[in-house]
């Protein structure tokens, strides 16, 4: 059911007061968020980066923005577990207590956010295996304008005013389609990985993506193209691509892999196997290029 006027009053204070009293320090770490078009795999790649950058030695904190919230269960968090959380968005009286505000005393001018990693997933969030840091959005309810505000304008607060250390690292895994670019949500970012298949739809998704992504002043951005079976499916994809190569930094091809129908919804299993996947191997690829573009 759509929140009332007056909670959706409240999280847009809640977001106003953070911007207002968070003080924003020069970072060490890095910021990317994964788009594309729904179901191209965003959800199992982010997951996928979120444990090789850990076992790298990153802290991560892997957000969830898409409204089915499947990230943590792709992570590893156990069912139960996963079904428990509640969505930022319901966290209230949490929000309350980290900007110093009370109900009936308006969103007042006392902040009490400390901008670090654990200690905003202490509050909001959920820890996977391998202490990867989750931060679920939860579901949102778009009125007829097709304006997300409140919600989101929360989730750019709380995310945009964390101060991100040395190997500190932010993957947003992202909801279908390029709204959230709508939104501005994208600003701040490091890098964007557009993911696409190879299908028409898809990559005009990821080309309509890198445009707002260049548009948006991020300046790093990966094309990912999942679930290639052949040779063909990287010509089509090229050939669609015809005239816009230029608006990607790299290109990285992931080969479809029977193994993560097998595995899912976790992609632990991938890592696990004695057997080397080429689908992990690819996902490395794009790992190192991201601590590439993304260490100072």
């Amino acid at each position: 059911m759509p929140e009332s006027r007056a909670e959706r009053e409240k999280i847009l204070g809640a977001a106003h007061a953070i911007e207002r009293g968070t003080h924003k320090e020069p970072e060490r770490g890095f910021r990317v968020i994964i788009t594309g078009k729904g179901g191209v795999g965003k959800t199992t790649i982010t997951a996928l980066l979120s444990h090789l950058l850990s076992k790298d030695g990153f802290t991560l904190l892997a957000v969830d923005e898409d409204p089915q919230m499947n990230l943590p269960y792709a992570i590893g968090v156990p069912k139960e577990q996963g079904d428990a959380v509640v969505p930022l968005t319901k966290n209230l009286d949490y929000v309350e207590e980290k900007t110093g505000a009370r109900p009936g005393a308006g969103w007042g001018s006392l902040l009490r956010l400390n901008p670090d990693v654990s200690d905003v997933v202490e509050r909001f969030g959920i820890k996977g295996p391998g202490g990867i840091s989750i931060l679920v959005m939860g579901t949102v309810v778009a009125p007829a304008t097709g304006c997300l505000c409140p919600e989101n304008a929360l989730l750019e607060a709380i995310v945009r005013y964390i101060n991100l250390r040395e190997r500190e690292v932010i993957l947003m895994d992202t909801q279908a389609g390029v709204e959230h670019f709508g939104r501005s949500l994208a600003q701040g970012f490091d890098q964007a990985v557009l993911v696409t298949d190879p299908t028409f739809n898809a990559v005009q998704v990821a080309l309509h993506a890198v445009r707002l992504a260049r548009d948006l002043g991020i300046p790093t951005r990966h094309l990912v193209i999942n679930r290639v079976r052949s040779e063909n499916d990287i010509k089509k994809v090229r050939a669609l691509l015809a005239g816009s190569e230029d608006l990607f930094t790299d290109q990285v091809v992931l080969p479809y892999d029977e193994q993560l129908i097998e595995c899912e919804p976790g992609v632990e299993p991938l890592l696990a196997g004695p057997a080397v996947s080429p689908f992990v191997e690819g996902v490395r690829t794009l790992k190192a290029a991201l601590v590439r573009f993304g260490t100072p």
